[in-house]
């Protein structure tokens, strides 16, 4: 049994079986450290991340320093969005928050896959679309919903990446993600943990009862995974893309 596949991600399970032969030749599995630095605000992508195991935060950096995250990136999708939608940089930065592995492939290949017209075109706009959903739910919850609800949140998105319930994470990191004061994060788990839901040692959050955290998260989390079952549920057609087109994006 392998340890690892490159279809252990959604993306390129989903792939036709010419389409997936003819990838995986590039794909290259990479560990992917915590705290490691995929890119960089206006720094020039390299490569397309597809994560397996670990799980990806793409987020955004103040002038002040402080930090909160705009969508996550597990084994549903891909880091790179910037290299097929034909910005080539962004203004957010990609950091691993979950360590595991992940296959890479050089940015020119994916965008030679995608003016192909084949199946992995498709799924990279419906996937594309799924994110814009978390980005936007995001901002939304940041704005109108507590704290707890919050990390209820974003503890169900992570372990829907994740085939562990024992996420290895401190508060001041979730902090970070979620843009608030450690002490929120700090008061918002001592509740969960009193409720009997997770149990949290210094950089370690055991989840227990993930029925409770659904209880107690807000709409927030259904939505986001409702609009990705439903997006990449469909399945992937081949799009014969016009001449005329392929040679503008190339």
């Amino acid at each position: 049994m392998l340890l690892h596949s490159p279809q252990q991600n959604h993306l390129l399970a989903a792939l036709s079986t010419a389409d997936f032969e003819r990838v995986v030749e590039h794909l290259e599995l990479v560990p992917m450290a915590l705290g490691e630095i995929l890119y960089e605000p206006s720094e020039q992508l390299q490569h397309a991340y597809f994560p397996i195991s670990a799980v990806v935060s793409l987020h955004y950096v103040m002038a002040s320093g402080a930090s909160a995250e705009a969508a996550g990136v597990g084994n549903e999708g891909v880091v790179g969005i910037p290299l097929f939608m034909g910005g080539k940089t962004t203004s957010s930065s990609a950091v691993v928050q979950i360590a595991g592995f992940g296959y890479r492939l050089p940015a020119q290949l994916l965008k030679q896959e995608f003016v192909r017209g084949g199946t992995l075109l498709p799924l990279l706009l419906r996937y594309t679309q799924a994110l814009m959903t978390q980005m936007g739910q995001t901002a939304a919850c940041n704005r109108h919903h507590t704290i707890e609800q919050q990390l209820c949140r974003w503890l169900l998105s992570t372990l829907d990446r994740m085939t562990t319930t024992d996420l290895v994470m401190t508060q001041e990191l979730i902090a970070s993600m979620l843009g608030v004061r450690r002490e929120g994060i700090t008061e918002a788990a001592s509740k969960l943990q009193q409720a009997g839901f997770i149990r949290y040692r210094r950089g370690h959050i055991a989840v227990l009862e993930r029925s409770g955290l659904e209880s107690h998260a807000c709409e927030c989390y259904a939505v986001v995974k409702k609009e990705l079952n439903r997006l990449l549920s469909a399945p992937a057609r081949l799009i014969d893309l016009p001449t005329n087109v392929r040679q503008s994006v190339n």
